[in-house]
């Protein structure tokens, strides 16, 4: 087993070059991380916005749920008259006007 002349031995990198091609990758990486960085921060911001509007959407519903279990009291309207109790009230006014029935 022995190599051919005509290939050529593969040369070793100096420590220099390997330490300076690890650092350009975590150079890269590092990068990549910012980039996630400055798109979580706007998709915090996006969430925190929609967050924001249910909440104000939580608070109109309890409202409306508040006006529904206290509702305003009705106006108590006048009962129905008879036609006999409305021919007396006729009478009592013509009585007090100086009328006689």
């Amino acid at each position: 087993m022995s190599i051919p002349e005509t290939e050529k031995k593969r040369t070793r990198r100096s420590v220099e070059e390997r330490i300076a091609e690890v650092d350009a990758k975590i150079e890269v990486v590092n990068q990549s991380i910012a980039e996630l960085e400055a798109k979580k921060q706007a998709a915090i911001a996006s969430y925190d916005g929609k967050i924001g509007a249910a909440q104000e959407r939580i608070q109109s519903l309890k409202s409306k749920k508040a006006a529904i279990l206290a509702p305003k009291p009705k106006i108590k309207r006048k009962p129905w008259k008879t036609k006999k109790q409305m021919i007396q009230d006729i009478m009592k006014q013509a009585q007090k006007a100086g009328m006689k029935p």
